[in-house]
């Protein structure tokens, strides 16, 4: 809201004040569970008009990725993960809306995926043309990890060395198509982001503006989130500046 002192009434932002931070649109589909979370997490940043939108009204027509800026495909268990992880949903983008996701990438704007939407992007083929995707881990995995920083191509992991941020998933184990591809993504400096023991955690696409990862920004926003947080100095939560880097990449 804005107050105008010569009439004493508020009223709200003009268009203007809209558009300072971009407008962000988080997709969501039966099953997810990540989306209020990282609506909360963009809002957070600083984003204005952060919008959850089902992904069937963007099959009914497109018309919202021409106001945004950003587009997230958030964690969670999409359509329960049949046939495999966002598997669904990435044969409905590749079937219906390639163009227009292409169109908004081409655009210049941000693409995030996080959990399950970073396997609905490689699968889509927006993310990696098909060279890689996710599979099964020995197991489930929920716990706490310590990532770091390749390169400094992605736009959303800029000014971030290293970082502790939470997993939850149980395919999530980066393969590519071959091993000749596995070196060449990495050669090109798509792999940004990997766990401790070198496996792949996060690919951004050769802008840097296309990302995926596996764990998950949106649950370490504050450092009272860590397990640990009562036996150390809070030191701030990386998962945070993620989000930041997205909304600021505009400014």
């Amino acid at each position: 809201m804005v107050y105008n002192p010569e009439t004493s009434i508020f009223s709200q932002e003009p268009e203007y004040r809209l558009n300072v931070m971009p407008n962000v649109l988080i997709l969501r589909a039966p099953g997810t569970n990540g989306d209020a979370e990282t609506a909360f997490a963009f809002r957070q940043a600083g984003a204005k008009n952060v919008e959850v939108l089902h992904l069937n009204r963007i099959l009914e027509s497109p018309k919202p990725l021409e106001s945004a800026r950003i587009l997230c495909l958030p964690g969670g268990f999409s359509f329960g993960d049949d046939i495999a992880a966002g598997r669904i949903v990435a044969t409905k983008i590749r079937r219906y809306l390639a163009d227009a996701f292409r169109a908004f990438r081409d655009a210049g704007k941000l693409i995030l995926g996080i959990g399950n939407g970073f396997q609905a992007l490689l699968q889509s083929g927006l993310l990696l043309d098909d060279d890689a995707t996710l599979t099964w881990n020995a197991s489930f995995s929920a716990r706490w990890v310590n990532l770091r920083v390749v390169g400094e191509r992605c736009v959303f992991l800029r000014g971030i060395e290293s970082m502790e941020l939470p997993i939850a998933h149980g395919e999530g184990r980066f393969v590519a198509r071959s091993d000749a591809a596995l070196q060449s993504l990495d050669a090109a400096g798509h792999l940004v982001l990997r766990y401790a023991d070198g496996d792949v955690a996060g690919a951004c696409d050769s802008t840097g503006r296309v990302f995926g990862l596996m764990p998950h920004p949106e649950r370490y926003l504050d450092a009272l989130q860590h397990p640990r947080w009562t036996r150390r100095v809070p030191q701030g939560s990386m998962g945070l500046t993620i989000f930041r880097n997205a909304v600021t990449c505009f400014e």
